[in-house]
């Protein structure tokens, strides 16, 4: 069916969330599905209830992003910035692989891990990515089902 000449083709229907308040995880996610799934309760509760779920020995690191505070020598400025930290276990040790610490800060073992991420969490705007395989990512088995 051809159209007048000049006439623009019809436009689909695309769903779009704006930003609100810093919960772009969350628009990002709706955005995606096309719909309004996550509420940021949601969200919240997804990320705290997985961390005791999170089967540690699947996972090949995490990376951490978290708001890092900014300052001049003593003195603290009001602002914040964001910060990547990579956590990592190596030989049944998990290490926090801070950038800004001047060595690995041993965390111990999962119940260790679980424990700082817990802490990082609670203190709000923490975002925890996964690194997996591919395998493990397709099988979803980085989440204990028991």
């Amino acid at each position: 069916m051809s159209q007048a000449p000049g006439a623009q083709p019809s436009q689909p229907s695309v769903y779009h969330e704006r930003q609100r308040l810093e919960l772009c995880a969350v628009h990002a996610l709706n955005n995606v599905l096309q719909q309004r799934l996550f509420s940021q309760e949601a969200a919240d509760e997804i990320c705290k209830r997985p961390l005791s779920q999170l089967a540690l020995p699947q996972v090949l690191g995490l990376i951490l992003n978290l708001p890092s505070p900014v300052s001049l020598g003593l003195l603290s400025l009001p602002l914040r910035r964001r910060h990547w930290v990579a956590l990592r276990q190596v030989d049944g040790i998990y290490y926090n692989l801070d950038s800004k610490l001047r060595a690995p800060e041993i965390l111990g073992d999962e119940d260790g891990v679980r424990a700082f991420l817990a802490a990082e969490m609670a203190q709000g705007l923490c975002e925890v990515l996964l690194v997996v395989t591919k395998e493990v990512e397709e099988k979803g088995s980085w989440l204990r089902t028991d």
